[in-house]
């Protein structure tokens, strides 16, 4: 597992706790709005220094009176097959883990629930569940597998009992109001949805410019929706 960066202390990736984040190096989705392209795009991935994991648990070991849980995000954390061994090292050390994901590996999103080797998923939703939108939101690089796989996840996430939260970041030039009336009823029997405007940063994905939503729209889109489904869904600026 290729680790390409390391912050030591959040107060807002694990909810209601103290954590530290492990950002996994390399995804397989190319959101156009994505801030991070040093741990997407290939080309920047091979550049990028890894952290060793001796240096984050060692880390831990030392500040586990300050520190409640293990945030692992990306990138994509899932493509990779050692995920597991390196969670497990974590949780034997007494932390909890969080995860946040595109869903795009089922299985193993799966097996990491089934042995209670994560204790809080947190998974994107990129737009509603229409291949072809999809596609587009996601940088023109979505299979079918793939596709089958963010369905999958979503139902086993819902059914798991495990805290979970979905989310979309909302892009003017990506998003329409229908878009999240459509994602609300897909993830309907879960408790919590989610809503995150774009952050405009130095570089993006897709090398495009974007266009938040202004807060009084992404209110509005809240309120038209809560007409049609139960569901909380909360505006996180």
């Amino acid at each position: 597992m290729k680790i390409g960066g390391f912050q030591k202390t959040s107060l807002i990736d694990y909810p209601g706790k103290v954590s530290s984040v492990v950002f996994t190096a390399g995804c397989n989705l190319r959101c156009h709005f994505c801030y991070v392209p040093q741990l997407v795009l290939p080309e920047m991935v091979k550049e990028i220094r890894e952290v060793p994991e001796g240096y984050i648990l060692s880390y831990l070991e030392r500040n586990r009176i300050f520190i409640d849980s293990v945030v692992l995000t990306g990138g994509e954390p899932t493509i990779y097959e050692d995920l597991p061994d390196f969670v497990r090292k974590v949780k034997s050390r007494g932390f909890l883990v969080g995860l946040e994901t595109n869903g795009t590996n089922a299985s193993m999103l799966s097996y990491l629930v089934n042995e209670k080797l994560v204790d809080y998923v947190a998974m994107d939703v990129k737009t509603r569940l229409d291949f072809e939108r999809y596609n587009h939101v996601v940088g023109g690089v979505l299979t079918n597998e793939m596709f089958g796989n963010i369905k999958e996840s979503i139902k086993m996430l819902i059914s798991s009992g495990v805290p979970h939260e979905f989310r979309t970041t909302l892009v003017k030039e990506l998003h329409e109001r229908a878009d999240v009336l459509e994602i609300c009823k897909t993830i309907g029997k879960s408790r919590a949805y989610y809503l995150q405007n774009f952050r405009k940063m130095n570089g993006n994905v897709g090398g495009r410019n974007f266009t938040p939503f202004r807060d009084e729209e992404i209110e509005e889109v809240i309120s038209e929706v809560k007409k049609f489904v139960n569901i909380t869904i909360t505006y996180r600026r």
